[in-house]
């Protein structure tokens, strides 16, 4: 695989996790080091292992997973989002912050973690067809996945900055849309 190829399917993965990255960014006020190194690191580990399971799965395992990844990305960015708007319209507050609101810890950081990667196991997969191996991509695609996170992080921090409470209904409206385009685009492509 080329080096062109290979950037264009590392972006083009790492675009769900640069969306739930600059609305988990809006969330965090002040966002710091701390919330870019840790959404980054989760982020860019997750998606550059799920190629590397993918790979090594191969065709009878991922062929039963493909049938109900779309629905895992689904729940899990459901579940996410609508714990947001939930936790935005109640304005629950705690130490300045809203109660539960930070997506860069815990059971949330991993569940965004797995929803924004799923489609990278497909992708592993097809570099097992190919005959490409499988170490190189997985770096590449973990390294920019991880860039791309934490500018993401970094942008929405600005909008929250400037939306407040509003920044986290429209953060969980995002990971619902995320989710839901997901869905479709696997239900439609059946």
């Amino acid at each position: 695989m080329d080096w062109f190829s290979l950037l264009a399917l590392a972006a083009a993965l790492a675009m769900d996790a640069f969306a739930v990255a600059l609305t988990a960014g809006a969330l965090l006020q002040p966002v710091t080091v701390r919330h870019c190194f840790r959404l980054g690191f989760h982020f860019g580990l997750f998606q550059g292992l799920m190629p590397v399971i993918g790979w090594l799965a191969g065709l009878g395992v991922l062929s039963r997973l493909a049938a109900w990844d779309h629905w895992i990305a689904f729940g899990l960015l459901a579940a996410v989002g609508l714990h947001m708007i939930r936790e935005a319209l109640t304005g629950q507050e705690e130490d300045g912050r809203r109660a539960g609101a930070d997506p860069s810890r815990g059971w949330t950081l991993v569940m965004l973690s797995v929803a924004t990667s799923i489609d990278a196991l497909a992708a592993g997969m097809s570099l097992a067809l190919l005959g490409i191996a499988v170490w190189v991509p997985a770096l590449v695609i973990g390294l920019v996945t991880a860039a791309f996170t934490w500018c993401g992080v970094l942008l929405g921090g600005r909008i929250g900055a400037a939306w407040g409470r509003r920044a986290g209904v429209g953060g969980g409206l995002v990971l619902l849309a995320i989710g839901l385009k997901i869905l479709l685009s696997h239900l439609a492509g059946s």
